[in-house]
């Protein structure tokens, strides 16, 4: 789980899940209220942990599987990716890749 860089205190699943489903990047801590981002290597990991749900494509080339066991890995590997998400990610004071 995300540790906030001004307080300390460890998010809660819960609440890693609310402030990160968000299309900025800025995030406040919801504890002492600073602003928190995604770290470099957080956003590699999520990057990474989003591919896993292309897997399936993959094994298609490589097996011959039934379409619609393919098909129902998809939503499967995308809710593991969405659980898993909270624990992959790390906090930064600092924009990882600033627009500016």
């Amino acid at each position: 789980m995300p540790v906030c860089t001004n307080c300390h205190k460890k998010w809660s699943w819960k609440q890693t899940v609310k402030k990160t489903n968000s299309l900025y990047p800025k995030m406040t801590c919801p504890l002492c209220g600073a602003a928190q981002y995604h770290s470099r290597k957080s956003l590699r990991r999520g990057a990474f942990l989003n591919l896993m749900i292309l897997l399936p494509l993959l094994i298609q080339l490589f097996f011959d599987v039934p379409g619609i066991i393919l098909l129902s890995l998809f939503p499967v590997l995308a809710l593991i990716v969405y659980i898993l998400h909270p624990f992959t990610t790390e906090l930064s004071s600092k924009e990882a890749f600033p627009l500016r």
